[in-house]
């Protein structure tokens, strides 16, 4: 590919030549020429500000911080089988001592003073109550997780120990005072901290929580998202015909909405109809509406009149980022936001990562990914004047760039694991580059097209 700076033709699937909605959203755009006349007035001035498109790293920060103004949100009580992903709204502090009971390590026996010892007929098993005590020189077998009788000495597992002729029971090794005991408490004490406010539920913290004994958690609630389906040109099912296409965003949007932490409320498909678009927009309760297309000026571009009319107010209108530049984002009321995505698939994924990750994190108050870079392992072309968003895959300490990366592509995308932030003016061949990793891992997934 071609280093920084130098302009040079694309292979036909690499291309990321101007799709129509993104040059529509730079018809729109006014030209930033500090030669040309100053905008005529107030309003010119405001509508040429709102329609400046915002630099992508900026475009994050303000959707990130654009939820905190709502305050915070009421935490819930959630059981455990639905906490999975949800952020901790207070401590988790332990209920009991973990464990509870002197409890043994291993299978094996438990024993008392020096051997050989004589062996009790019953044995102990897990889950029962507490056994009889042991004398000096008894032994009785006993399972992993069981009570420790009173007075036992150490367990001796079972590899570790043989008996003779006469029944009893002999070490193979020498046997410590403690041995293969799991102390009560030694975890944990009634009343210590576990994990504290703004710990991500994962499977583990699951399993720490029920050991714990909770049944439930208190945490911050998932933010609500509803989406709406725009566009008259979109097939539901079978194959494109007629000038009809399938559409993508539909299936593609509300499984990686929930990667993100959101409550997918709703999928509504509305085709290109101003009035139902402004209707759906006002009766709206979700947290966050998600929008697929007519963020651009065409003709039946409807969402940013629609968001006018509604007295929405713009907090970025378009984003100097590739794929994706029509994209927007908007505070349609009181703890409600819109965000706008353009109708190519691959340019949707860019809002997604741009404007709404930032936004769904805030809300769901989930700690923010630590940055990290790798090296590319060729040189990616790149805008002019905006960012680039890449689909790569990574393959040790490189990340290898897929091509079939154009706005409407999907194909490079469902193989990645990533996506590499290309700078203004391309990138070269071992330059580090910032990566978004995606809600999942392809990890390992062979492409042909790398």
């Amino acid at each position: 590919m071609t280093a920084p700076g130098i302009r040079a033709q694309a292979p036909a699937e690499d291309s990321d030549d101007l799709d129509v909605e993104e040059a529509l959203a730079l018809v729109r755009e006014p030209k930033d020429d500090s030669s040309g006349p100053a905008p005529s007035s107030t309003g010119d001035r405001h509508r040429h500000e709102r329609h400046k498109a915002t630099p992508w790293p900026r475009a994050r920060e303000i959707a990130a911080r654009a939820a905190r103004s709502g305050g915070r949100r009421t935490p819930v009580s959630v059981s455990l089988a639905d906490a999975l992903g949800l952020v901790l709204a207070a401590p988790l502090d332990a209920l009991t001592d973990l464990p509870s009971f002197d409890t043994s390590a291993m299978d094996g026996w438990a024993v008392a003073g020096p051997g050989p010892w004589e062996i009790r007929d019953e044995g102990v098993l897990a889950g029962h109550a507490q056994p009889e005590p042991l004398t000096d020189g008894e032994a009785v077998r006993i399972a992993t997780g069981a009570r420790i009788p009173a007075d036992t000495t150490a367990v001796l597992r079972t590899e570790h120990g043989r008996t003779d002729a006469q029944g009893r029971l002999h070490g193979t090794r020498e046997v410590s005072h403690g041995q293969d005991i799991r102390p009560r408490g030694q975890e944990c004490r009634s009343g210590d901290q576990l994990l504290p406010i703004g710990t991500l539920v994962t499977p583990a913290v699951l399993g720490l929580a029920a050991a714990a004994g909770y049944d439930t958690v208190t945490a911050v609630p998932r933010p609500r998202v509803e989406v709406l389906v725009l566009g008259d040109e979109l097939l539901t099912e079978g194959l494109p015909h007629g000038g009809l296409i399938r559409d993508a965003l539909g299936p593609m949007l509300p499984p990686w909405l929930r990667a993100m932490g959101a409550e997918v409320t709703a999928v509504r498909r509305l085709g290109d109809d101003a009035e139902a678009l402004q209707k759906a927009l006002t009766a709206s309760g979700a947290d966050l509406i998600v929008t697929t297309g007519g963020t651009a000026a065409g003709p039946v571009d409807h969402v940013r009149p629609s968001l006018e009319r509604i007295g929405a107010e713009f907090l970025v209108d378009g984003v100097k980022v590739r794929p994706g530049h029509p994209m927007l984002l908007a505070r349609t009321k009181e703890n409600q936001h819109l965000v706008g995505l353009p109708g190519n698939p691959l340019a949707a994924v860019s809002g997604l990562l741009t404007l709404a990750e930032p936004l769904l994190r805030t809300l769901g108050a989930r700690p923010a990914p630590e940055p990290y870079t790798l090296s590319l392992s060729e040189a990616v072309q790149g805008h002019p004047h905006d960012t680039r968003l890449v689909p790569v895959v990574l393959r040790g300490d490189r990340a290898v760039p897929l091509h079939y990366n154009g706005p409407a592509m999907l194909r490079g995308i469902a193989a990645a694991d990533a996506l590499a932030v290309v700078p203004p003016g391309g990138a070269r061949q071992g330059e580090e580059a910032e990566l978004l990793d995606l809600p999942w891992a392809a990890a390992g997934i062979g492409v042909c097209f790398t």
